[in-house]
């Protein structure tokens, strides 16, 4: 399953943050907190929907290897779809030159 950022309180109030701080990732870590922050309860993702989502591929008769749910999980996907047959093209003498 590849979901979306969802709405919940897991980057808010059920964030259980470590007071220790290691001064030298402060400057790479520092802005990732604050996004994330910014961002809880207002992620894309609606946990009711997502659960139906979720609960009509279970039921499905031919239920998918690989759900992805919300727009923005779509877009990463997508990224890495092309990403890769990009790869395989660049790669494609290479791969087929080891045929006997």
């Amino acid at each position: 399953m590849a979901p979306c950022s969802f709405r919940t309180g897991w980057a808010g109030r059920s964030m259980t943050r470590t007071p220790r701080s290691i001064a030298d990732y402060d400057a790479i870590f520092n802005p990732i907190r604050k996004s994330r922050e910014e961002k809880s309860g207002k992620q894309l993702g609606d946990p009711r929907k997502t659960e139906r989502a979720m609960l009509a591929a279970i039921t499905a008769e031919h239920p998918p290897a690989h759900l992805v749910l919300g727009s923005d999980s779509l877009g990463l996907e997508r990224g890495k779809l092309s990403a890769f047959a990009d790869e395989i093209r660049a790669w494609e003498t290479v791969t087929v030159s080891t045929d006997g």
